[in-house]
């Protein structure tokens, strides 16, 4: 099982980046090599700082989401998960991370599936002791290892 490890936040202090105006996938454009306004996570990325969260992943049950081991995924307590979110879940005394699916909630159960075939989902019982504890909004991932 992929775990999350819960971080502190802070965003009292500005974290600015500066950001290009586009980055195109295709043939770049000297046009486009000049900068354009000053990128804030805590401004630009956080919508509700007193009930965010960032959590560093451990595990690689959801590589094919592009969630990868050692990841930071930015959690919002705040948000209400619907099917198909990204969520950390606390399950059984760990938190997870997985996609929420609900099409069994009729059935008496709801699935935590990950995206890695190597691993199956996780069935959810009224016996469980389980809690979407929030829902992922962004990750951070390092393509520099």
């Amino acid at each position: 099982m992929t775990k999350v490890h819960i971080l502190p936040s802070e965003f009292k202090q500005k974290l600015e980046l500066q950001m290009a105006n586009a980055i195109k996938a295709g043939f770049p454009s000297p046009a486009d090599d000049y900068q354009h306004d000053a990128l804030d996570f805590n401004r630009d990325l956080i919508k509700h700082p007193e009930a965010t969260f960032y959590g560093r992943v451990d595990g690689d049950s959801m590589v094919d989401a592009g969630i990868n081991d050692g990841d930071i995924a930015v959690i919002d307590r705040s948000v209400d998960a619907i099917d198909g979110d990204v969520i950390v879940a606390f399950v059984n005394n760990e938190f997870t991370i997985k996609y929420l699916d609900l099409s069994h909630k009729d059935d008496g159960y709801i699935e935590l599936r990950p995206a890695n075939k190597k691993y199956d989902p996780i069935r959810i019982e009224d016996t469980d002791n389980f809690e979407v504890w929030g829902v992922v909004v962004w990750t951070v991932h390092s393509w520099k290892r």
